[in-house]
């Protein structure tokens, strides 16, 4: 059985399965499922037809995440809004903001007060930090790192698989060190460092690391004066 609070509000044809843990004072919107596993905070609010919880799946071709965790962790203050999909594996710290239509894969830890924008999509094995900011329809792939306080621009793409599925490799998406800005439809290829507090100009195809403190932009991007 699953753990509900009277201050629980819970809209209309909303699904709670068994082993379910909510806190006090949860909004959960019509329509919306939360599945076996998850662990839902204080003061929660999760919106309309959203699927919380879910299991990975994989066929022959896909890679199998055998150290995912069975459980959800969603903590206190955070905010989820209409068709959110989360994976089972993650964890969502304290007063988080997920826009509409956004995916969150397994594997996934999202710190404290980092924003996720609508229809961004978090592949699995990726670890955000505090005070980040990822926008609209920002893709950010599997392995990525982002430190405290990066800003992904609107359309960011990154990669982590340089050989497309060609041959064996490590799959390794970007590290962006702390306070990193990232401009709008730039394109990040798999295993570059973006060094602290660096700028990436719009629209950059950015092929080789960037050091702490620069600006690059263009395609290829290249360090470019301020």
């Amino acid at each position: 059985m699953s753990n509900i609070p009277e201050s629980t509000q819970i809209g209309n044809h909303a699904v709670i399965e068994d082993d379910v843990s909510i806190g006090e004072h949860v909004v959960i919107g019509h329509q919306t499922v939360i599945l076996q596993g998850t662990r839902i905070g204080d003061h929660v609010t999760i919106g309309n037809n959203c699927v919380i919880g879910i299991q990975p799946a994989a066929n022959q071709r896909m890679r199998k995440n055998s150290n995912v965790k069975n459980e959800l962790i969603i903590e206190a203050g955070t905010k989820i809004g209409n068709l959110v999909s989360i994976y089972s594996g993650s964890e969502i710290e304290k007063n988080v903001f997920i826009g509409d239509h956004a995916s969150i894969r397994e594997n996934v830890s999202i710190a404290e007060a980092s924003v996720i924008g609508r229809a961004a999509i978090i592949e699995l094995n990726t670890k955000i930090g505090r005070n980040c900011t990822v926008q609209t329809l920002a893709y950010v792939t599997g392995d990525t790192i982002l430190e405290d306080d990066v800003f992904i621009g609107p359309c960011v793409s990154m990669s982590n698989d340089k050989y497309m599925g060609a041959q064996s490799y490590s799959l390794k998406g970007p590290y962006i060190k702390r306070g990193a800005k990232i401009g709008n439809n730039a394109s990040l290829l798999p295993g570059i460092t973006i060094g602290m507090n660096t700028i990436v100009g719009a629209g950059a195809v950015v092929t080789k690391h960037a050091e702490d403190n620069t600006i690059v932009a263009g395609v290829p991007a290249k360090k470019i004066n301020s």
